[in-house]
C-alpha cells in the first residue's frame, strides 16, 4: 500500500480545512472539540445543526458511491478528510452510526426501494439511527438474542429488549436483529429489520454512566410495528447482513477514532510538558510508546482498508488493540495529571476532558465485545486454535 499523497490529494486537502475553518470559525464556534464518546450528551441541537450544514455541502458520507448520494472519494481522500476533521477539531458526529453502519449495509445488502428511501435523510442529517444488537443475554454472544418479531397482517410486531443503544434517545430508527423463527438453529431464523423509534410500542430508558451522562440506553419494544418490507436481506437471512454491518463498523470508521485518539495524546503531551511529568523517564517513555501505538492503529486501519476482497486476518486485532491503547491512554492522562485528577477540574465542577476520556475508555474494553471475547475469536477464527473446553 502506498501511503504517499498526490498533488490531487493534498489539494484536496486544502479544500477539507478551507471548508472546517470557515465553518468552525463561525456559525459553530461552540460546538469546536465537543462531543464524541464520553461526551457525546453534549449541545445536541448545535450539532444536530452542524450535521445538516456538513450534509448540505456535501461533507457527509463522504465514501459513498455518487449515485448513493456520496463523494466516492479514494482511500487517501478519505484519509485525508478524517484527518483534516480531526485536525479541526470538529465536533463528535451525530449521524455516524447512519452514515458508517447502516448506510453502506443498505448500498451492499438493501433493495433499492430502501436504499432510495433511507440513505437520502442520511445524507442530509435529517434522519438519526441507532443499532438495536446487544440484549441483557446476548452481548458478546450476539447469536443468543431474544427479541422476536412476527408477521401480523403485513408488518413485522416487535417484542423484546436491547441494552448498551447509543443514542437511542435521538434516533428516528433503529436496525433491530429479531428473531423470526424460534425453530431455526442459533445462528440461523434471525431478521435484520428497520424500526421507527418514534411510536408508541417503544420506550427508552437512559443509563447512567461514571461521566454522569447517559448516550446508552436500554430499549423495550413491546407490540412495536415496522412495515413487512422493512427487512435487510433475506427473512431469516439476517446474521450475514449483521457481520456485514459489523465489517464496516471496524473499517474506514476506526481511521477517525485513531486520529481523535491522537488529539487525546496531544493534549495529554501538553500537560506533561507544562506541568513538568515530561521530565520523568517513565512518563516519557510510555508517551512514546504510546505514540508508536497509534501510528500502529493508523497504518492497520489503512492497510484493511486498501483490501480489495474479504478484510484480512489482521482485521481482527482491531477492536482489541484499539480498546487497550485507549483504556491506557485514559489511565496516562490520569498519572500525568497528578494528584489534582482526584477532583473535578472541568468548568463549573465537572469532570476535565481527560477526566472524561479516563472514565469513559473504561468502557472500551467491554462494549462491542469484551477485550477476552476478542482474544477468543482472534485465536478461533484468526490463527485456528481449537475452541475452548466446554
Amino acid at each position: 500500500m502506498d501511503l504517499r499523497f498526490s498533488a490531487e490529494d493534498e489539494a484536496f486537502r486544502d479544500e477539507v480545512r478551507t471548508f472546517l475553518e470557515e465553518s468552525l470559525a463561525a456559525d459553530f464556534a461552540a460546538v469546536r472539540g465537543r462531543g464524541g464518546p464520553g461526551d457525546d450528551d453534549c449541545l445536541f441541537e448545535e450539532r444536530l445543526a452542524w450535521e445538516r450544514h456538513l450534509g448540505a455541502h456535501g461533507w457527509t458520507c463522504v465514501a459513498w458511491p455518487k449515485e448513493h448520494g456520496g463523494r466516492g472519494l479514494s482511500l487517501h481522500q478519505q484519509v485525508v478528510y478524517f484527518e483534516e476533521y480531526a485536525r479541526a477539531r470538529a465536533p463528535g458526529r451525530i449521524g455516524h452510526i447512519g452514515e458508517t453502519l447502516l448506510g453502506p449495509t443498505l448500498i451492499a445488502f438493501g433493495t433499492d426501494e430502501q436504499r432510495a428511501r433511507f440513505l437520502p435523510g442520511i445524507v442530509a442529517g435529517t434522519e438519526l439511527w441507532c443499532q438495536g444488537y446487544s440484549e441483557p443475554g446476548a452481548g458478546s454472544d450476539l447469536a443468543n438474542i431474544q427479541t422476536r418479531a412476527e408477521l401480523v397482517e403485513g408488518e413485522w410486531v416487535i417484542d423484546g429488549q436491547k441494552v448498551w443503544t447509543s443514542q437511542a434517545h435521538w434516533a428516528d430508527w433503529c436496525f433491530v436483529l429479531a428473531r423470526t423463527n424460534r425453530d431455526a438453529p442459533k445462528h440461523k431464523g434471525i431478521s435484520y429489520l428497520l424500526v421507527p423509534m418514534r411510536q408508541a410500542g417503544v420506550e427508552i430508558r437512559p443509563i447512567h454512566q461514571l461521566t454522569g451522562d447517559s448516550e446508552f440506553n436500554e430499549v423495550f419494544f413491546t407490540g412495536a410495528r415496522t412495515a413487512a418490507d422493512h427487512v435487510v436481506g433475506d427473512v431469516d437471512g439476517g446474521w450475514r447482513v449483521a457481520m456485514g454491518t459489523l465489517a464496516f463498523e471496524r473499517g474506514a470508521s476506526t481511521l477517525g477514532q485513531n486520529l481523535m485518539f491522537l488529539n487525546e495524546w496531544d493534549e495529554v503531551l501538553a500537560l506533561a510538558r507544562g506541568n513538568g511529568a515530561v521530565t520523568d523517564p517513565v512518563v516519557r517513555q510510555r508517551l512514546v510508546d504510546t505514540w508508536i501505538r497509534l501510528r500502529l492503529m493508523r497504518l492497520n486501519a489503512m492497510r484493511i482498508m486498501a483490501a480489495t476482497h474479504e478484510a484480512p486476518p489482521a482485521a481482527m486485532v482491531t477492536k482489541l488493540f484499539w480498546a487497550t491503547l485507549h483504556r491506557d491512554l485514559g489511565e496516562l492522562a490520569m498519572d500525568v495529571t497528578g494528584p489534582r485528577a482526584m477532583l473535578r477540574t472541568g468548568d463549573g465542577g465537572d469532570y476535565s476532558r481527560l477526566q472524561r476520556l479516563f472514565l469513559f475508555s473504561r468502557s472500551d474494553t467491554i462494549y462491542a465485545g469484551t477485550n477476552q471475547i476478542q482474544r477468543n475469536l482472534i485465536g478461533e477464527r484468526a490463527l485456528g486454535l481449537p475452541k475452548e473446553p466446554t
